[in-house]
């Protein structure tokens, strides 16, 4: 039997609801495209700031805690009409990659290992929180990149106003915001050293996040343009496995190793919170 509760009786009634966040979403695309790429060289890297930047920025104008164009219900719904509108790039980069299937094949097991690479983080960023002041917030901040699957799985086990929840969600949001020009930065950097090889390039691009995947892939397709379609192969395969198992690590290690590691940190580095004590567990 069928118990599905839905936000709306008709498809009519939800466009009729939502037709501005439509018009907006245009609207701010051919004003992304119209600025397109602006590009900073500094030292041996380039920040490059993508047009995806300039829609945020006017997504971020538009709420209600700005001009007030959208208010709460339509900025949630347009949260969940991001999976739906990424399809078609995620749907781009299969194709891609099962076109140079054999570059993918070659690397072999590196694809499925490379994600552990991703919880040493933890130990990185766990400690810099709690000095910075955040308690509960710091695990789910700190225990992946935090994007779509890892907010599901964070308000499901602990609540979406939870401090994890808080957490994972403020770091959703700045990725959004300044992740991409961080990306493609570094992967600028890193690929001056000449330190690895292309190759490895292309597969650390695909962390789990698309937004951050394709800053980094464009990235490097104007550093090695012979090989822009085999580096763009690997980030897009990397980053299909990465959305895979990087939730079973999230879960069976990720969040338990941030748990210990606050229980172990923050009596001994977390600053005093506002009411002048530690947080009691």
């Amino acid at each position: 039997m069928n118990n599905k509760t839905y936000a709306y009786d008709s498809l009519t009634e939800r466009i009729k609801t939502e037709w501005i966040i439509y018009l907006l979403a245009f609207i701010f695309i051919l004003i992304a495209d119209k600025i397109g790429q602006i590009r900073i060289p500094v030292w041996k890297g380039t920040f490059i700031i993508f047009p995806i930047f300039f829609s945020l920025g006017l997504g971020l104008l538009t709420g209600p805690n700005v001009l007030k164009i959208l208010d709460d219900k339509r900025v949630k719904a347009a949260g969940s009409l991001v999976s739906i509108a990424i399809l078609p790039f995620i749907a781009k980069l299969g194709i891609n990659a099962g076109a140079n299937i054999m570059t993918v094949i070659e690397v072999g097991p590196a694809l499925l290992l490379q994600e552990f690479g991703n919880l040493g983080t933890i130990f990185l960023s766990l400690p810099i929180a709690l000095m910075l002041g955040l308690k509960r917030e710091s695990i789910g901040a700190c225990h992946s990149i935090n994007r779509e699957t890892n907010l599901a799985l964070i308000q499901d086990m602990y609540g979406a106003s939870s401090p994890e929840g808080q957490g994972c969600l403020a770091v959703y949001i700045v990725i959004g915001m300044v992740g991409t020009i961080y990306f493609g930065f570094m992967t600028s950097i890193v690929a001056a050293l000449n330190w690895f090889h292309p190759y490895s390039l292309g597969m650390a691009s695909g962390v789990g996040a698309g937004i951050l995947m394709s800053s980094a892939s464009a990235t490097l397709a104007e550093i090695y343009p012979a090989m822009a379609d085999k580096l763009s192969a690997l980030a897009a395969a990397s980053e299909t496995v990465s959305g895979i198992d990087g939730i079973y690590l999230a879960i069976f290690i990720g969040l338990p190793l941030c748990n210990w590691l606050y229980r172990k940190l923050e009596p001994k580095i977390g600053r005093i919170t506002k009411y002048g004590r530690r947080e009691q567990e």
